[in-house]
């Protein structure tokens, strides 16, 4: 009969409740911490992969974000300026 105490003594609540047939109850924040989770380590990752593969240095891509909307200039060009560079269009031929 002792041993059996030390077992019960020795067994966490999971275990204790498992023996009986219950289980925990689960909760909203069960389920939602690990996909915060995944999530922030994701965006972690595209993050540094990023940084990794970024065309300039920090200081630089700043620089030239502070210079082009300082003189107003759009920081990518229009859409027509890659057409008209590329093939000129029927109606300007004429």
């Amino acid at each position: 009969m002792n041993s059996y105490l030390k077992a019960l003594k020795n067994m966490d609540k999971d275990e204790l409740l498992n023996l009986v047939g219950l289980e925990t109850k689960h909760t909203i924040a069960d389920a939602v911490v690990p996909t915060l989770t995944a999530f922030s380590v994701g965006v972690l990752v595209g993050v540094g992969i990023g940084l990794l593969l970024a065309p300039k240095p920090g200081s630089e891509l700043r620089d030239d974000i502070k210079n082009r909307l300082a003189r107003g200039e759009p920081a990518q060009p229009p859409a027509e300026t890659f057409s008209r560079d590329a093939a000129p269009s029927p109606s300007r031929a004429l």
